[in-house]
């Protein structure tokens, strides 16, 4: 008996469908957004499309400042430009607090833009964790404790230790570099922080007499590649479905 083109066997098994995933630089950026909202931190956004003074002047960062050539930067036609870090945000945002002014704690996730060549550990692109936090009597010390209690909860082990070297960041004063280990093991570079410049917060119309604080930086593609054991930042970007459903 020839069978209808329509027939259907009901007791045939069903087919699952196949489920999404989410990528591995999202799933970063929504742990450590979980774990900066748990203790207190406000989530900030800006534009990717920045003037020249959020993103270098307000920053201390004037015109012919040698920092800015450690920046190779996307310029627009009329004078805009492509982000080079989410610092700029933090400049938008301690303009017009929606608390009126300080105190606040705020971190800023998203895309910048640098200029450069592309290899395993280098992209034209990539994704950046922002943080600032400003009271009146925030110290390097609450920074320390800050990174620290991240780091722990991120890679879930309370045997990550943190240690900070002094460095220089045109936008804060001491600067330092934030390094990572699990105890006795190699020391890591992390991110950069150190106390915002007194001119920034003048730049903002905050009293550096009265307030101070600390801001930091990381890029999330490298906390994905500490936390998945990634060699190669450009896989992040090459559409490769087989890469992607790993997670």
């Amino acid at each position: 008996m020839k069978k209808d083109k329509n027939w259907l066997d009901v007791t045939a098994p069903g087919k699952r469908p196949e489920r999404g995933h989410l990528h591995p630089l999202t799933l970063v950026q929504q742990k450590a957004a979980d774990i900066f909202t748990s203790i207190g931190f406000e989530i900030a956004e800006g534009p990717e499309l920045e003037t020249e003074y959020y993103n270098f002047n307000a920053l201390n960062i004037p015109q012919y400042h040698p920092a800015r050539d450690l920046m190779d930067t996307f310029w627009t036609k009329d004078n805009k430009l492509m982000r080079t870090h989410t610092s700029s945000v933090q400049v938008r945002y301690m303009e017009n607090p929606p608390t009126g002014g300080p105190p606040f704690r705020i971190i800023v996730p998203g895309r910048v833009f640098r200029y450069e060549a592309t290899d395993a550990s280098h992209e034209i692109q990539f994704y950046q964790l922002e943080g600032l936090m400003v009271g009146k009597k925030i110290t390097l010390a609450n920074l320390r404790g800050v990174m620290e209690t991240f780091f722990q909860k991120f890679f879930n082990s309370k045997d990550i230790e943190v240690r900070l070297r002094p460095s220089y960041f045109p936008f804060v004063e001491p600067g330092v570099e934030v390094d990572m280990r699990r105890k006795k093991g190699k020391w890591m570079e992390v991110a950069g922080a150190g106390m915002v410049h007194p001119k920034v917060l003048q730049n903002v119309k905050i009293d550096p007499r009265e307030w101070q604080g600390f801001a930091f930086g990381m890029g999330i593609d490298r906390l994905a590649m500490l936390k998945y054991k990634i060699n190669d930042i450009r896989l992040f970007y090459s559409g490769d479905l087989r890469f992607i459903k790993q997670f």
